[in-house]
């Protein structure tokens, strides 16, 4: 059955990307990337909502969910080792041309890959993932004063975003309390207590500045190539604000943006309603294959 979801994973280098997988193999590919601090486990409802007409991959990021990397420390964590791992599982997969569903550190990893292939990137679909310093809010403080002084000290207030109470937030706020299932934030937390994990989330959350100093590049990759683009936002978002979704449209005249009346999780609590702007947005003429 083609909307029949199959878990697997594709060797790249040291590292065994895990991936879910649903659809006709012919049929036009979406690459969905997950974010902080989850896993393609985010994808759970979305992925049959579109594998009728899709074929839908979602593989877990490099530090996340059930990829695995070989070799120890010799792997360095940062969003320039997450891309060139994602770009080597899609060469791996055959995926030569391919719709991008980009959230939280999706975003820098799948617009690396942009950068990188603007040929094969069909159409982008952003649900709370930034290019735009006008996206960042407050929250961000502890973040960027760990990227300007990569102290002991500073790494240490980091952790505070990496507790528990920090992830089951991620989940909640801002969104339909009786929307949010427990099972999103309960497996990210046992995936957070992993021996390693909190360092390599540490490493990535210092590295995170990279992606801010490639905000212009991207944004001079959406001026030259002006991909269509959808973006759907959790409004109430505490780290994405909505002023990042609208900035879209400086570069992009033509994006296509709407707002939903939840938070950072989107896919929690309106999976229903973003497949449906996905698979009428996909529709139109120039996002295709």
């Amino acid at each position: 059955m083609t909307m029949q979801v199959t878990f697997a994973t594709k060797r790249v280098g040291d590292v065994e990307v895990f991936y879910r997988e649903a659809g006709p193999p012919e049929a036009p590919v979406v690459l969905l990337l997950h974010g902080f601090p989850t896993s393609g486990h985010m994808f759970r409802d979305l992925i049959p909502a579109l594998a009728d007409r899709y074929r839908v991959i979602a593989p877990d990021l490099p530090g996340f969910g059930h990829t695995v990397v070989r070799g120890g420390t010799a792997f360095g964590y940062s969003f320039d080792q997450l891309a060139e791992t994602i770009d080597g599982f899609t060469t791996a997969m055959g995926l030569f041309r391919y719709a991008l569903y980009i959230f939280d550190y999706g975003a820098p990893v799948g617009l690396r890959l942009a950068l990188a292939h603007p040929e094969r990137v069909t159409a982008i679909v952003t649900q709370n993932g930034n290019a735009y310093l006008e996206g960042l809010s407050d929250a961000w403080s502890p973040w960027q004063a760990y990227w300007r002084d990569p102290s002991a000290d500073n790494r240490d207030r980091c952790r505070a975003s990496l507790t528990d109470e920090a992830i089951r937030f991620q989940y909640q706020q801002g969104s339909p309390a009786a929307l949010v299932s427990p099972d999103g934030y309960t497996l990210d937390i046992a995936f957070m207590h992993r021996p390693g994990a909190m360092e390599i989330q540490l490493d990535l959350i210092l590295d995170y500045r990279t992606n801010v100093a490639l905000y212009p590049r991207f944004q001079a990759y959406f001026r030259e190539h002006q991909p269509p683009l959808l973006a759907v936002w959790g409004r109430n978002d505490p780290f994405f604000i909505p002023p990042g979704a609208e900035a879209y449209r400086r570069d992009l005249p033509d994006a296509e943006i709407h707002f939903l009346d939840t938070g950072h999780f989107a896919l929690e609590t309106h999976h229903t309603e973003i497949a449906g702007l996905i698979r009428r947005f996909l529709g139109l003429p120039g996002t295709g294959p």
